[in-house]
Formats: structure tokens, sequence, C-alpha cells
């Protein structure tokens, strides 16, 4: 008898962390049984909600913030990155994006059932294709990819109501006590915090499953 097991993901595509967290479930999912149905949602969260429209530059951000180079903290997420087997490289993206628009056509991607793949999606153009996905085009090229209609993506991204909606849902997730991404819930019953290593996500599932 099948059983289903619900993970809701909180991340946003801006976020290297998020690139290795995803990285590191998609390989625990991808080792269960046959007989569990693993339903992923995806959530809206600001990595910082106060980036400009024409985005930051990531590394000045960076040192005026922790006043540290970014490479000595790009070469932690990189490692990291590797053990996953995400080839990443930070310096190649130098500007951090708003990601409502992102966030809304992921949103929307619910009915289709690949919102994760989506978010995956938009996070690999951002990360290991250096595209600028604060561009409609680049965004609505991906959604294509995935099953939506180019008009209709472009529609739903501009759209003030539903970018209200994810506006307010990014608050919400802030509002409950998450403070940084990624962060995971299984089964509605337990949290995983950050980008933890590949034998957490192995035990998570696997307690939750028990419970099942």
């Amino acid at each position: 008898m099948t059983k289903q097991l619900k993970i809701d993901v909180f991340t946003d595509v801006v976020c290297p962390w998020c690139v290795v967290g995803s990285a590191r479930l998609d390989a625990a999912v991808a080792k269960l049984a046959d007989d569990i149905d693993v339903i992923i949602e995806n959530h809206p969260f600001y990595l910082d909600p106060n980036t400009p429209p024409e985005g930051v530059v990531v590394a000045d951000m960076l040192r005026e913030r922790y006043g540290n180079e970014p490479s000595e903290m790009w070469a932690r997420v990189e490692g990291e990155a590797r053990k996953a087997g995400v080839e990443l490289d930070l310096s190649k993206q130098p500007r951090m994006f708003p990601t409502k628009k992102a966030h809304t056509i992921t949103r929307l991607a619910k009915p289709l059932g690949i919102q994760h793949e989506l978010a995956n999606a938009i996070a690999n153009a951002y990360f290991l294709e250096h595209r600028q996905i604060n561009d409609d085009n680049v965004l609505a090229d991906i959604a294509v990819e995935f099953g939506f209609d180019r008009g209709d993506a472009l529609d739903a991204m501009n759209d003030e109501h539903e970018l209200a909606i994810t506006e307010q849902l990014a608050n919400d997730a802030a509002a409950q006590g998450i403070r940084g991404v990624p962060f995971f819930v299984f089964g509605e019953k337990y949290a995983l915090s950050g980008a933890q290593p590949a034998e957490v996500f192995d035990r998570a599932l696997a307690q939750v499953i028990e419970e099942l």
C-alpha cells in the first residue's frame, strides 16, 4: 500500500545554501522505496526582502554586512555544493535580484505538480548558467520548459494580485519564525533548518515515514 509523504520547502532561488539543501533533499528522496509517494510543496521566502529592483552586487553586500572577504564565505558553500554533486562558482554570478516574480511563477506551478522542479531550474539558471532571473523573458523561457504557456507565464508574473499573494506568503513565513532558508517540514511534523548533511535528511525521512 502506497504511503504519501508531504514535504514543505521554503527556499529562495538566489540562496546558494538552498541549492545545496535542495540537492541533498532530492538525493534522499531518490533513495526511498517505490511505495512512498512524495509531494513537495514550495513556499516563498525572501533571502533579502530589501533587494532593490536593479539588484545588488553580492560581494559588496557581504563585505558591508559581515566585514569579511566574500571568497572565504563562498568557498565554504562551494565545498558543500561539490559534496552534493553541484559545481558551484559564486564569483560568476555577481548580482542578487528580487525574487517575487520567480516565487510567483513557482507558486502558480502547483497545479502542474512541478513546483520543486521549476524552483530548482530557476535557481540553477541563476547560479549555474549565470542568467538574469529578474528578466521576465528569462523566467518565461524556463516556465515554458515546464509546461506553461509563455503568454500566461508573462501575465502571471506581472499580475499585481498574484504578486501581492506571494508577498503576503513570504511575510507570513517570516512572521511564523522562519529566519533563514533552506527550511524543510516533513509530514507537517518535523522541521529541518539549513543545508544539513546528507545523512540528516536520510534520518529525517526515515523517521517520518516510520510514523506514516
